[in-house]
Parts: C-alpha cells; structure tokens; sequence
C-alpha cells in the first residue's frame, strides 16, 4: 500500500468565515443557515463534510459551487474568489439528472457539444472516459435501462469530460441500497487514484465519510459551523477491510458522537 499525502497548507479550496441567510418567504424575517465556516481542501486532497440534517452541508457546497452568494466571508479557489459558477468545478448531484432522451454516450459527451468542440478533440477523452468508468458496451443505452449505480457513473464521466479541477459531490451514493453503494465507494476510489483532484463530499454516512476522506469536517446543528475537523490516517488504496481498522473505529466513534449531540441538540432531546 501507498500512503497519499495530500497538502492542505497549499488549499485549493478556501471557505473563509462563510456565513449564509436565507428570507422567509412573505415575511421580513431570515433564516441563517450558516455562521462562520471556514475549511480547506488541498489540490489532491477528498475532504467530507459531515453533520446532522439540515445543518447546511449542501449549503456549503452550493456556495463553493457558485449556485448560492454567500452573506458573508467568501470562497476561494486558487486564491481567487468565486462569484458565480464556473468550469473550474463539476458538479455531482444525488439525482443523476441524466437526459432521458439521450444515449449514455450523448450524455456523457453533452459538454463538450453545447461548448461547440468538434468530435475529434472529445472523442478520445470519452471513450477513455466510458473504460474508466465500466460501461464499455452500453453507450447507445438509454438511462432507463440502466441501473441506479450505472446511471451515477454515467453522471459523474459526463462532469469529469469539463475536466475540472475541483470535483463537488452532493451525497452522489445516497439513493443507492447498501451493496451498491459499497460498491461505488471504491469504485470512486479507484477512479480519483488515476486523476486525483481536489474533491468536496457531501454525506450523511460516517463510514463512507471515513473511508473516501482524507480529512473529515463535523458541522454543528443549525446554524451550521465547524465544530471538528479530523485527518483520516488510512493509507492508499484503500480497501474495505480497513473498516474494521483501530483507527478507523476509533475515528468513528468520536464522529458519531459529536454528531449525535448536535442531532439531539437540534431536536431539543437531552443527551443520555
């Protein structure tokens, strides 16, 4: 095994003091969603960001995305900050958002094609892409025909054939049943080892968090901060009999239970 040696004193990524409201709607009123988050991600480096529901996690990421302006701080990448969305970050959602109509080579292609490149220049990087990926063979299938983890590696080619250098990844697993999800858990892996980039994942599952990451971020109930942030010492590759590993039940003993005080803090229930 190999020891992946990400480098967070270089970040890719910056959230600054990130604050975020939200107006009520038909009412002067605002909700804040977050309050005073900051995290890096280094150039080659999977950070996880983890948190009891409604605490703002895809918040965050669709702030560092562009969808969403931040109240207050800002989000940097490279040292510049971000203002709007940008071909810099892909992004991967837990609905697949596939276009029904279209084959999965036309899906995985629709980038390149609505920036008007000719065939030759992406024609190369798409097959690639579709080896990589495991779906030599089912190019000229349709979404429906294929099953739920197929249709999500068909969505995150499609976002890797814009080449980004920043992948963003909103709990892309979390439709899945469990078998599958395990499955696509190293199958990710194994793909970020061939072009490892900077990388934000969004989940509510602690082994998933612990397994993919490098570092883990804790956010706290609504409104949402960081309240721990932990390295992943686990070398690369990684494989699933790591899982039972001392550090990785150490890590996630700890995980879940900051998480459980803020769940319960959230639902006014007292600590037992």
């Amino acid at each position: 095994m190999t020891q992946h040696t990400p480098h967070p004193n270089t970040p890719k990524v910056e959230v600054r003091r990130l604050s975020k409201m939200f107006a009520e709607p038909g009412s002067a009123k605002h909700t804040v969603a977050l309050s005073d988050v900051s995290l890096t991600i280094g150039p080659q480096e999977i950070v996880c960001l983890l948190g009891p529901s409604g605490c703002g996690k895809s918040t965050v990421l669709r702030v560092v995305a562009g969808f969403e302006q931040a109240s207050a701080g800002s989000v940097l990448v490279d040292g510049k900050v971000v203002t709007g969305p940008g071909p810099d970050r892909g992004v991967v959602f837990q609905e697949q958002a596939l276009f029904p109509w279209l084959s999965i080579y036309e899906n995985i292609v629709y980038g390149p094609k609505i920036r008007n490149q000719p065939r030759e220049a992406y024609e190369a990087l798409a097959d690639q892409f579709i080896g990589i990926v495991g779906l030599r063979g089912f190019e000229q299938h349709y979404p429906h025909e294929l099953s739920g983890g197929m249709k999500q590696r068909v969505a995150i080619a499609r976002v890797l054939m814009n080449t980004p250098e920043v992948l963003l990844m909103d709990e892309p697993f979390g439709a899945l049943d469990a078998q599958t999800r395990s499955t696509m858990q190293e199958w990710l892996l194994a793909l970020w080892q061939t072009s490892p980039r900077a990388a934000l994942f969004i989940t509510h599952d602690v082994d998933e968090a612990i397994f993919l990451g490098d570092r883990v971020y804790v956010m706290t109930s609504r409104p949402g901060s960081i309240k721990l942030e932990r390295t992943v010492n686990l070398p690369r590759p990684r494989t699933l009999d790591m899982l039972t590993s001392p550090h990785f039940m150490e890590l996630k003993r700890e995980i879940l239970g900051s998480i459980r005080v803020e769940a319960h803090a959230a639902a006014g229930l007292p600590i037992v």
